[in-house]
């Protein structure tokens, strides 16, 4: 979710309740002796509207799992998730006149602190990341379509290095056509067995479990750099008209490298859910039982 012009009229609202949520805690706390607590009238009202604001954000998971529920917009919704979820923070400030306390009090505060933090880190992450993954993977596919596209440049890959050799005056090697546009056409060239083996050995020993393996990021072809200079030297000691194999091969390698960094980047986008979410389940759960221990010892 990007943070554009749709969000304006959010930001506005928000502020404005802010406002007046800050003035109402200022002015109320002034008539009272050790100010506005999470036990007085007051405290009691930012509480509950506090809480109830972490209720609304809570029901966003709802209204996604139930997608066929036509109660407002999902944008609608993620947006109010994103700006009343932050304003139930001061809210929730205001109830205990900004003391954390101690015991149950403290760990949901502490808990409340943490969900805030990993929520703006994550709408950070979703404004920011798609720009930067368009500028970085040249080969953006469906994320979901990764596997079944990784499959089928391993299969290309194979295709271009099913050679075979054919003893004449001198060795020969048939290169076949691919059906993707990596290879052009049948080639058929002499040269010696060891100038074959040179781009058979860096394949099988190199290039082939680069493509089997999902998110190599650790592997020598992950990194452009390296990757290039494996090119090069492999063109070198390959015969001038295997050119388009080597060529096809090191295009298939940048594709890979391309869905690997989209697998980085699509981990990094979404990662922070495995923070956020846990946590703020935790957090209602917390926050309902302190409004019950509130209410019935209070």
């Amino acid at each position: 979710m990007r943070l554009d012009r749709t969000h304006r009229p959010w930001i506005i609202w928000t502020a404005a309740l802010l406002v007046l949520a800050g003035l109402a805690y200022f002015l109320g706390g002034r008539s009272l002796h050790n100010g506005i607590s999470g036990g007085s009238i007051a405290g009691l009202i930012f509480g509950a509207a506090g809480y109830g604001l972490m209720l609304f954000a809570a029901l966003l998971s709802v209204r996604k799992k139930f997608t066929r529920w036509r109660i407002g917009r999902a944008q609608t919704w993620m947006r109010g998730h994103l700006w009343l979820g932050l304003l139930s923070y001061p809210l929730i400030l205001f109830h205990g006149g900004f003391r954390f306390g101690s015991g149950l009090t403290f760990t949901l505060m502490l808990t409340f602190s943490m969900v805030i933090i990993t929520g703006i880190g994550g709408a950070v992450l979703q404004h920011y990341m798609p720009r930067i993954m368009t500028e970085h993977v040249g080969y953006e596919t469906i994320y979901y379509q990764i596997d079944r596209v990784q499959a089928q440049l391993a299969q290309e890959a194979e295709g271009l290095l099913s050679w075979l050799y054919r003893k004449h005056a001198h060795y020969g090697l048939l290169v076949p056509a691919s059906e993707k546009i990596h290879a052009s056409a049948t080639t058929l060239v002499s040269l010696s067995e060891e100038s074959g083996d040179h781009l058979r050995e860096a394949y099988e020993s190199t290039i082939k479990p680069y493509l089997a393996q999902r998110r190599a990021y650790r592997h020598e072809l992950y990194d452009g750099r390296r990757a290039k200079a494996l090119f090069v030297e492999l063109r070198k000691v390959t015969p001038a008209p295997l050119a388009d194999v080597v060529d096809g091969l090191e295009s298939i390698c940048t594709e890979k490298r391309d869905l690997d960094r989209q697998s980085r980047m699509h981990l990094i986008l979404h990662g922070w859910l495995l923070a956020h979410v846990p946590l703020s389940v935790l957090l209602i759960l917390l926050g309902g039982i302190h409004a019950v221990m509130a209410v019935r010892y209070g």
